[in-house]
């Protein structure tokens, strides 16, 4: 291409991770499609959140019907939304229901927003300070669920937006990462919705007796297992379905990538195909982040969850693409390459 080699610096690192999993060699990152899924979590009682419980439902409704961060940037990027209810505690309060699905499509960009209620959302899950979060089988029908989102999509989406939503889940995804990495409490648990003073130290001290539960050096199943929660446990199947697809999933901010450090130390070869999209304002995100070895493409102080980052990011792997398949080579160009230094007297 005309310019200095890696002179683009991370637009062109991106431009070969998109073409490397492209079946044509092309790098390409549309169609993309983004998958949010919401669940409550029983730690939520122990006032580990500003906000209450009802808000998970509330935003759910609110993802569908337009009005959320998630759902007009999905609408300005031309991005179809669909949101899974794996474990919502209350009522989600819907205008319109045809079985498990409500269609919304109808913003200016033509991106349709989809709804699907998935059957363990009532099942009954543990407070993970003091029990199983995801007892029986949860765990793993809560990793199907993420499966059978990914099946829903298009075949031919390339790019997989992966979110969440959850009052609780910062504190839930506190336990599952010290648990992966072998963190204290402290260092690993932030302000999540913006938990202050006491709230904080609550947090805190949750996270610090889920992280006693869990013996050192257990596997990642048996940290979802024991510390993680539906949503969490969808992503990573979610992730590892699109992989099995050979599609790129662009991460966002701590919760995803906490589920993301599950899956790379179960299953490692998926790493190449994770594009992580920004590094937020969350406590132990940054050492997620580190310990996936993993470089952000932004640093914007975020900390909204709800896919927001990593939508935020999807320009870049479009400018990306656009870079690798547009950009003129030297000889088409006519323009003239690095002087070799033999060419010197």
């Amino acid at each position: 291409m005309t310019k200095p080699a890696g002179s683009l610096g991370a637009l062109e690192e991106l431009a070969v991770t998109l073409a490397a999993a492209s079946p044509d060699g092309v790098a390409s990152s549309r169609p993309a499609t983004a998958i949010l899924f919401a669940a409550d979590h029983p730690v939520a009682r122990r006032g580990v959140s500003a906000y209450p419980q009802e808000v998970t439902a509330a935003m759910v409704a609110n993802f569908v019907n337009g009005g959320a961060a998630a759902s007009v940037l999905s609408a300005k990027l031309g991005v179809d939304l669909t949101v899974v209810d794996v474990g919502v505690a209350h009522p989600v309060p819907l205008p319109v229901l045809t079985g498990k699905m409500h269609d919304a499509s109808k913003n200016a960009h033509h991106a349709s927003v989809r709804f699907f209620r998935e059957d363990i959302a009532s099942a009954l899950v543990g407070d993970i300070a003091v029990e199983d979060g995801l007892p029986g089988n949860l765990l793993e029908r809560a990793i199907e669920a993420g499966v059978r989102a990914v099946d829903r999509l298009a075949q031919s989406a390339r790019v997989l937006v992966l979110g969440e939503m959850g009052i609780g889940n910062t504190t839930v995804a506190a336990a599952v990462a010290g648990a992966l990495m072998g963190c204290d409490a402290a260092s690993i648990t932030g302000a999540g919705t913006g938990v202050t003073g006491e709230a904080l130290e609550a947090k805190q001290e949750t996270v610090r007796l889920a992280l006693q539960r869990v013996p050192p050096g257990s596997a990642p199943d048996a940290v979802l297992r024991r510390v993680g929660g539906r949503e969490i446990a969808a992503l990573v199947g979610a992730a590892g379905r699109a992989v099995e697809r050979g599609m790129i999933v662009l991460v966002d901010g701590f919760i995803v990538s906490a589920a993301m450090l599950a899956l790379v130390r179960a299953v490692p070869e998926v790493k190449p195909y994770l594009v992580f999209a920004h590094r937020s304002r969350e406590a132990g995100h940054r050492a997620v982040l580190e310990a996936l070895d993993a470089r952000p493409l932004l640093d914007l102080g975020l900390r909204l969850g709800e896919a927001s980052g990593a939508l935020a990011a999807l320009p870049l792997l479009d400018l990306a693409c656009a870079l690798h398949t547009q950009m003129a080579t030297f000889e088409e160009a006519a323009v003239p390459g690095k002087v070799s230094p033999e060419s010197h007297p």
